[in-house]
């Protein structure tokens, strides 16, 4: 593994004693030169400590701040140009580090380990990642693999320019995604197999779905909202056309609820072109 560039592995982690004693050594063993941050999320039971027998550095949260949170404190401690993030609870291979690295090299700014089919524990969950994937491929107008995924490498000194949009919630994935591509930041994917994690998941599949999908709209508004805005005003616009036109022929004459839609369908598309202008002060100092 010498030729592997100087990384800093970020770990967020909240009471993964059950998985750590085999997974910090494997880390070790294959990168020894790289940075291992684990950040303590505040765990209750022996992570911390764990961690610090196997050599690693250890940032506590004082209590659980979230997922989103501990990679942000991750990001701001590394010391390397390279960031890599991972999970603790024994999901993502150690052995793929080398694969996203590689794709780096080739010009990208982030690369994302995107997991296959079999690795989504049940049929709701492919079908919702799916579904989220091909929503945020619409929003940001590139192809999106794996919207959800936390085994990524970035460029720290990009990735640090979206600190202040991540949420602290489960939900940094999608927003450092969609924020790379709607910022010119070239992404790619490489193909994963995730295993199944050992211990019980923080992430409540319903709440937290719903809360992916917010999200999606959120970044949506924030980053391209006439991808959001304008589908929408169409579709009100079509049904103010379409009912003028049924009480034109039913009725011969223009109905309240026509002038309702229509107008609606303009004041929707109106306010699309003002947080477009807004959005791109985002940008203003990117570079």
């Amino acid at each position: 593994m010498n030729n592997i560039p100087s990384i800093s592995i970020v770990i967020p982690a909240k009471n993964e004693s059950r998985n750590l004693p085999s997974f910090l050594p494997m880390l070790h063993l294959l990168y020894p030169d790289a940075e291992i941050l684990l950040i303590n999320d505040g765990s209750t039971d022996d992570t911390a400590a764990i961690a610090r027998a196997a050599g690693v550095t250890v940032i506590d949260h004082p209590y659980s701040m979230g997922n989103g949170a501990a990679i942000k404190t991750g990001a701001r401690h590394a010391k390397n140009d390279i960031l890599v993030f991972m999970d603790a609870d024994g999901q993502h291979d150690p052995g793929d580090i080398p694969a996203l690295l590689n794709k780096l090299n080739d010009g990208y700014d982030m690369v994302v380990g995107a997991r296959n089919a079999g690795s989504h524990a049940s049929l709701f969950r492919r079908l919702a990642n799916k579904f989220y994937n091909k929503l945020a491929s619409m929003m940001t107008g590139h192809k999106i693999e794996d919207l959800t995924s936390g085994f990524r490498a970035a460029r720290a000194n990009k990735f640090r320019k979206f600190l202040y949009l991540l949420p602290n919630g489960f939900s940094y994935p999608t927003t450092s995604t969609m924020a790379f591509f709607r910022s010119g930041f070239p992404v790619a994917y490489i193909p994963i197999h995730a295993g199944k994690r050992s211990g019980k998941s923080h992430i409540r599949l319903m709440h937290d779905g719903f809360r992916f999908f917010i999200i999606i709209l959120r970044i949506g508004v924030l980053f391209s909202p006439m991808r959001l805005f304008l589908p929408i005003s169409s579709i009100v616009f079509s049904l103010g056309a379409g009912y003028y036109g049924y009480t034109y022929f039913t009725e011969n004459r223009f109905t309240n609820m026509s002038a309702v839609l229509f107008l609606s369908s303009l004041f929707i598309f109106l306010i699309g072109i003002v947080s477009e202008q807004i959005s791109s002060l985002h940008y203003k100092n990117i570079e």
